[in-house]
């Protein structure tokens, strides 16, 4: 008799874009990425875009553009592509493959780019290249999905869920990674910890599923919204 698939570990994408996604530069664990997976094959129902904050490489991007691709929707990228703090030089995610030789500066998306051609991705992502904050100041389209997974300081994991939750359509999904509960963690994840907090206690979101670091919450009718 067949096994129901868990319901952590949603059915997987098709062979080549899980190799796609196992080849691609980046940080995002399997377990984590099929649970993104899931959320966005969900949200795509919705018939909205799904958005990004914090593209890097695009590692997680090719999971979201097949999910939006088999929706009939566009996924959307946010990254400025300089990087972030932990991957500034000197500090333990810097990949020295990433910096441009002219400028002395972090630059990812060549390889972003590379990526998405690499996995036949390239006609279903728009990428928005700037700061969070400033592209979500002259953002105004409902969303289906948001998934916050930019910078790990308090004002910068703030500063992305004030700009895009409120963009999230009633049912649609806020996805939030890099979430650890414990102090030994402040760098890494305590600052989407404690913005994680914000979303449940500002009752507009109720929690949906836990995979490891990965959070994934429902927008309701009730609540404040972003800024509760």
């Amino acid at each position: 008799m067949p096994v129901a698939p868990s319901p952590e570990l949603p059915a997987a994408p098709p062979s080549g874009i899980l190799a796609a996604f196992e080849a691609a530069k980046g940080f995002m664990p399997l377990r984590e990425g099929l649970a993104l997976y899931g959320a966005a094959v969900e949200a795509g129902r919705l018939g909205l875009p799904l958005l990004e904050v914090g593209t890097y490489c695009g590692r997680s991007t090719i999971l979201l553009a097949h999910a939006a691709r088999a929706a009939g929707v566009t996924a959307l990228t946010v990254d400025h592509h300089r990087g972030s703090e932990e991957q500034q030089p000197g500090w333990d995610y810097h990949d020295p493959q990433t910096v441009d030789p002219e400028t002395g500066l972090m630059d990812t998306l060549p390889t972003f780019r590379r990526t998405l051609y690499q996995a036949g991705l390239e006609d279903h992502v728009v990428a928005l290249v700037g700061r969070s904050p400033q592209v979500a100041g002259v953002w105004n389209t409902p969303l289906g999905l948001v998934f916050i997974d930019g910078g790990h300081t308090d004002e910068h994991a703030n500063a992305d869920y004030e700009g895009w939750a409120t963009h999230v359509a009633e049912g649609g999904l806020l996805v939030i990674h890099d979430v650890f509960p414990e102090p030994e963690d402040e760098f890494t994840g305590q600052a989407p910890y404690r913005v994680y907090l914000r979303a449940l206690e500002s009752g507009a979101f109720t929690e949906v599923s836990v995979t490891d670091s990965l959070r994934v919450l429902r927008r309701t009718r009730a609540g404040s919204g972003p800024r509760g």
